[in-house]
């Protein structure tokens, strides 16, 4: 999510695998004005998924000895083997990419969206005035979305698709929470098997003719503190016994909280924020780490 300083992703030539899945429709029905589904995105006749799955080049040895934090303690690793919930930041963490300055750079305002977000990611601007902000920069129509989901796949963490189905086969639930959008996350949930309602994010509006009309404010991920709202109210609606909250940013670090996430593990591998990380419960650069503790 909010960043810094990451680390070098190598070039995109790993393989593509077509998926049978089409998109995912998670789409909250709270949305005012005239506005219908088909102008916030609906697809009627969805096309296959594509994922990319990126290679990262590994951290050096020095930067993670040099966290206390990246080996798990017993009582942290007593939580993560026994969570009955997952929740996964988006950006930087399930994908290598920041999903709001792709699409502005796919929009031709990729420079003016990323210094501003270089801006924003201080803290001193609420995280609903940021987001408005860089989206007047460019105001995607919905002709634009389409063409950019059709034309960039996701591209997948390594390791994020087996550590999701190692979750599920152990029968524990996996949402996504992210401050991104919708649309650009739906195909991720697909290739995912992560179901629409278990997907909390933001929410482009287009009018009629496709036009962009801004973003649904009742989403809770869409004002400053809201993945800890989501993941309490997760929480509370589904009463589980233990919730474990994994991503890269400092809203992602909020959600660990009381009422929220009973363990924060940062993930490192794509954008490695040094302020954050040290908070963590446990920081981790490899997914595999993850998926090897669970078996």
């Amino acid at each position: 999510m909010e960043g810094s300083m990451s680390l070098q992703i190598n070039p995109i030539k790993a393989y593509y695998r077509q998926e049978k899945s089409g998109f995912v429709s998670a789409f909250a029905p709270r949305v005012s004005g005239r506005v219908s589904w088909k102008s916030i995105g609906m697809i009627r006749n969805p096309k296959p998924v594509n994922s990319v799955f990126a290679s990262i080049q590994p951290i050096e040895v020095s930067k993670k000895n040099s966290f206390a934090n990246a080996l798990p303690s017993k009582e942290v690793l007593d939580i993560w083997q026994n969570a009955s919930a997952v929740c996964f930041d988006v950006d930087s963490t399930v994908c290598v990419d920041e999903g709001i300055d792709e699409l502005a750079e796919f929009c031709g305002a990729g420079k003016a969206v990323a210094e501003w977000t270089a801006r924003a990611m201080s803290g001193s601007v609420p995280f609903e005035e940021a987001l408005a902000a860089r989206l007047s920069l460019f105001n995607p129509s919905l002709s634009q979305v389409q063409d950019f989901l059709e034309k960039r796949p996701p591209r997948l963490s390594p390791g994020i698709e087996e550590l999701v189905n190692t979750l599920k086969g152990r029968k524990t639930d996996v949402y996504l929470i992210s401050g991104g959008f919708r649309q650009m996350i739906n195909p991720v949930a697909s290739i995912l098997g992560i179901p629409s309602e278990n997907i909390y994010a933001n929410q482009l509006l287009f009018g009629s003719s496709g036009e962009f009309m801004g973003f649904d404010k009742n989403e809770p991920t869409s004002r400053s503190g809201g993945k800890a709202a989501a993941v309490r109210q997760i929480r509370k609606d589904r009463a589980y016994k233990s919730l474990v909250m994994i991503g890269d940013g400092a809203t992602d670090l909020e959600a660990r909280q009381p009422g929220g996430a009973d363990l924060y593990i940062c993930y490192g591998g794509v954008q490695l924020r040094e302020s954050v990380a040290a908070k963590a419960d446990w920081l981790v650069f490899d997914l595999n780490d993850l998926i090897n503790s669970l078996e």
